[in-house]
């Protein structure tokens, strides 16, 4: 954790900060926070949490609610259904380009014109109440009902000035990419209020958690998604999720993430924790700068890479690997400190596990003198 620690002190990167970019994006009014902020919070599949910096400080989702939304609209409709208005590739533009694939569809849920797309697709055939309602309720199981909340100062500044956001909108209109009886307009409020959700660190950090967990909540135990909704997700947060740096993210880091102009990055490792890290300062591709380089350095440090050797890599740090003395350390306590008269083997202690010297527990209990074991 202490290698952790110097990773965030030192992000700040080469990258210098678009602060033009910073303004149009973000509006003023997130401007009131000083660029210097970097907060983060990891949280595992195993209920384990380390934060570092004011990890409750609330900021808006924007763009990171791109891959929870996709995910729910996959979860109530399946794959099929939700692909037959929005693509899988990456469609090597800006996020918010008037540009559709051969097919007049969006390229993919991570750009705004596919996430607009898929704001139609939630809760079909009911008002904007209760589409809005459904997924606060969603967001908040992904939370572990940690804090989830809206910023409707957000959410007006976003009305305001969205005009490329309604352009695209009418494009889309034009080209008939919404589902028929979709409202053109809901779904474009509907997408600036998704938005417009606040998170925290914490919070944030358990819903990366619960992609990481396969769909289920660590802190709950709930079932939030279905495994085939995470599955494409991750996939599509790994080829799609930064920007137009996906792909050097996905070369350098090699793992599933989505960011946005708020300034944060939303980071899983799959099986293992989920990630969130929020520092405003953006480079000119609209990622956070310290959040880049956490992402760069936490790989650099650990094993988290897709495609790091897991078996022969031995210059890198692996939370996953035990060797045979840590796997029997439990077994060779339990029966070495019990009285042999009180040993009640259970199914989940595995005999057969050897330590550094390959002897097993029953070895060790019987050289400790247990031997009626």
């Amino acid at each position: 954790m202490q290698q952790i620690h110097q990773a965030v002190q030192e992000s700040v990167g080469t990258a210098m900060m678009d602060q033009e970019l910073f303004r149009k994006c973000v509006g003023t009014f997130l401007l009131l926070f000083p660029l210097t902020h970097c907060m983060l919070n990891l949280f595992s599949s195993s209920l384990h949490r380390h934060a570092i910096g004011d990890t409750n400080l609330p900021f808006c989702l924007q763009s990171c609610v791109m891959p929870l939304e996709y995910a729910l609209a996959v979860h109530e409709a399946g794959t099929e259904q939700v692909h037959k208005y929005v693509g899988k590739e990456p469609s090597g533009l800006k996020f918010n380009k008037l540009y559709l694939d051969e097919e007049d569809k969006p390229h993919n849920p991570m750009v705004n014109a596919g996430a607009i797309v898929i704001s139609s697709l939630l809760k079909p055939g009911s008002n904007k109440a209760e589409k809005f309602d459904f997924m606060m309720d969603y967001l908040k199981k992904m939370a572990g009902r940690e804090y989830v909340a809206f910023s409707n100062a957000t959410f007006q500044s976003e009305k305001e000035t969205g005009d490329r956001n309604y352009a695209i909108g009418y494009y889309l209109k034009e080209k008939k990419c919404f589902p028929s009886g979709a409202d053109m307009m809901a779904a474009l409020d509907f997408y600036f209020q998704l938005c417009s959700i606040e998170v925290t660190c914490e919070s944030g950090s358990v819903m990366a958690a619960t992609l990481a967990n396969g769909g289920i909540c660590p802190i709950t135990g709930e079932q939030v998604l279905s495994a085939e909704a995470v599955r494409n997700t991750l996939s599509l947060m790994h080829s799609c999720g930064m920007y137009d740096f996906s792909g050097q993210f996905a070369f350098h880091v090699g793992l599933p993430a989505k960011s946005g102009v708020s300034g944060a990055v939303l980071l899983v490792v799959p099986n293992i924790m989920g990630v969130m890290c929020w520092s405003p300062a953006l480079d000119r591709v609209g990622n956070s700068i310290r959040g880049i380089h956490f992402c760069q350095e936490l790989v650099s440090l650990f094993n988290f890479h897709n495609y790091d050797n897991l078996r022969h890599f031995v210059k890198k740090l692996d939370p996953r690997r035990q060797t045979g003395h840590e796997r029997v350390r439990p077994q060779t306590t339990f029966l070495i400190s019990h009285n042999a008269n009180k040993v009640k083997l259970k199914d989940k202690i595995n005999m057969e596990l050897t330590d550094y010297d390959t002897r097993t527990a029953l070895h060790v209990a019987s050289a400790e003198g247990n031997k009626a074991i």
